[in-house]
């Protein structure tokens, strides 16, 4: 039998499991776009500000809110601090 302690451990590593996938997806994603645009028929150095950077831009905010949710704000962390905040004000 699972303690709660042993279950918020396991979610905690599927999150972080799962923000190294999207972290993956991302790179490798937007690196085909990059390449697309690079061998596009159009002329590269005429054009001011390339494309994909909008992707990059937009799905690197959901990257990292994963990112936070994944590493920094974990419910674990989260119980603890304010476990031990009301504890040192007793």
């Amino acid at each position: 039998m699972e303690t709660e302690k042993e279950k918020a451990i396991w979610q905690v590593a599927k999150k972080r499991v799962e923000f190294k996938r999207h972290l993956a997806t991302y790179v490798i994603i937007n690196g085909m776009f990059w390449l697309l645009w690079y061998f596009s028929d159009g002329d590269v150095e005429r054009q001011a500000f390339p494309w994909p950077v909008w992707p990059m831009f937009g799905w690197g905010i959901g990257l990292l809110f994963s990112y936070l949710n994944a590493y920094v704000f974990t419910k674990e962390n989260s119980v603890q601090k304010e476990y031990d905040k009301i504890k040192d004000r007793m």
